[in-house]
Parts: C-alpha cells; sequence; structure tokens
C-alpha cells in the first residue's frame, strides 16, 4: 500500500506538471537527465491522454487492490485482477523505460521514481499471491 501511495503522490505531480506546462518541474534539464525533454516528447501522452494521469489511474486502482480487505476476498477474479494490473503497470514501464532511453535519448527522474515504484508494486503483489493463498478474515 505504501508504494500506491507513494506512486500516487509522485504520478500527481507529474501530472500538474503536465497541466501547467512543467513550469516548476524540479528535475535536471540537461545531457541525459532531462524530465522537461520527457514529460513533453510525444510519449508523454496516449491517445491524448497525458501519462501521468494514467499513472494515477494505475496507482489509485493498485491502492484499492492492496487494501488489506481486498487481500481476504476469495474470489479469483479478485486475484487474477490484481496479478493483471501489476502486469498492466510492468509492461507500461517496460515500453516507457525503452522510449526514454531509445528514442527520448533522456531519462526524467521523476519517471525513474514512478518506474521503480510499479516494479516494486509488481515484485510485492506476486509474492504476496503466491506466497499467501487467500488470507481469512481474522475478525470472523
Amino acid at each position: 500500500m505504501v508504494a500506491s501511495v507513494a506512486g500516487l503522490g509522485v504520478a500527481g505531480y507529474l501530472t500538474y506538471e503536465h497541466f501547467t506546462s512543467s513550469s516548476t518541474l524540479a528535475c535536471s534539464d540537461n545531457s541525459v537527465v532531462n524530465c522537461l525533454k520527457v514529460t513533453t516528447s510525444s510519449y508523454s501522452s496516449v491517445a491524448g491522454v497525458p501519462v501521468a494521469v494514467l499513472g494515477l489511474v494505475f496507482f489509485a486502482v493498485m491502492l484499492v487492490l492492496q487494501l488489506p480487505p481486498m487481500w481476504r476476498r476469495p474470489e479469483p477474479a479478485v486475484r487474477i485482477g490484481r496479478l493483471a494490473w501489476a502486469v498492466v503497470g510492468l509492461g507500461t514501464v517496460l515500453y516507457l523505460l525503452y522510449a526514454e532511453l531509445f528514442s527520448i535519448d533522456a531519462i526524467c527522474l521523476w519517471c525513474t521514481a514512478v518506474h521503480v515504484l510499479t516494479l516494486v508494486l509488481f515484485g510485492t503483489t506476486v509474492y504476496a499471491t503466491s506466497a499467501y493463498p487467500v488470507l481469512e478474515d481474522v475478525d470472523a
């Protein structure tokens, strides 16, 4: 849950920066580390929707799916949905990382924070799903 909340914070900051034309982006803007170049590139939107907004949606949904009551739900659809959503996040990170390294030729440190948090969420989701079948409600 902590990674989801942190992800919401970073994605919220990047969304704010997107809609204010990156006027206060706290990141280097020269050489390889260039947040402005990354956040204003053609890869910063998908079908007209800012990638930062998609990040907000990802972390908000992941936060709900990571809540303790959701882990206690016995329905396979919840567990499969949580894993699938984590895979979607990881796939998106891999695509965006490829774009940063090979198409944009710049790295955004804020984006890297989102990538790391998404990887943490993926890893913990896979681990918890495989290690703990279904958590029973202790109060029941």
